[in-house]
């Protein structure tokens, strides 16, 4: 019986397999064989190198276009967008601060943390989609990059998915994504994020140790688990340590 290629597995194995190869040249474009090159080599080229069928270097190749990483053109082949292969950071993409201030050169570590659990008001009701005086876990903590102050973050968690005493069990200078999935069985599969300038209020200031006239990025976000459910509010502020960037794409 011939053996199958890596990539001729069911559907949901070759989602899995077909992000992988995406990621990898990606990689590749970046760092690697491909970091010079213009366009791509062909389909069939790339899956005996990649040792996949064509399906999956296809779906790979779908899912770079719609990252704005390359373009695919009839007659061309695949064009690599340079500027957007050298965007760091991207808002528009999920990421972690961790490798972000890593990727800087520090060593992240978080502090000030603690956990408080408190009634929904109104507005907390609505952004989680509680009852208003239903219990919320609420976890601060201040991110720094070495010695560095660069994040000051505020989540709010319905305590249905981690109760207090739970929670007193956890190490939240973990990502607060990882407790979710591990701790809560919940995976984050979509954040809206609302942002602005602002100058926070003084206590959040003297944390992050900025200057009187540096403003901080704020980001205002909801994270959802599948089916649309919001698992987690968060306020988080930025010092002007981080720098990101964004795509915007023609629909």
């Amino acid at each position: 019986m011939a053996k199958a290629k890596t990539g001729e597995a069911g559907p949901l194995g070759g989602a899995v397999i077909s992000q992988q190869i995406a990621s990898q040249l990606l990689r590749e474009m970046r760092t690697g064989p491909y970091e010079s090159c213009e366009r791509l080599p062909a389909e069939v080229e790339l899956a005996a190198r990649l040792g996949v069928s064509r399906t999956v270097i296809r779906d790979a190749l779908a899912e770079l276009e719609r990252e704005g990483y390359v373009e695919r053109v009839r007659g061309i082949g695949t064009v690599v967008n340079r500027r957007i292969v050298a965007l760091d950071n991207r808002l528009d993409q999920k990421f972690e601060y961790s490798t972000m201030i890593r990727a800087a050169g520090y060593v992240p570590h978080a502090d000030s943390i603690s956990v408080q659990q408190l009634t929904a008001d109104s507005h907390l009701a609505h952004q989680l989609e509680l009852e208003v005086g239903d219990p919320v876990l609420m976890v601060r903590k201040r991110v720094l990059a070495g010695e560095m102050p660069v994040i000051y973050s505020v989540d709010y968690l319905p305590a249905k998915l981690l109760d207090h005493e739970s929670a007193q069990r956890q190490d939240f200078a973990r990502p607060i994504f990882d407790i979710l999935e591990e701790v809560c069985g919940v995976s984050v599969t979509s954040t809206v994020t609302h942002t602005s300038a602002v100058l926070g209020d003084a206590a959040i200031r003297k944390t992050l140790e900025v200057p009187d006239h540096e403003a901080l990025l704020l980001m205002d976000e909801i994270s959802f688990s599948k089916l649309t459910r919001p698992v987690m509010y968060s306020l988080s502020y930025y010092t002007n340590f981080f720098s990101f960037s964004l795509l915007r794409k023609k629909v």
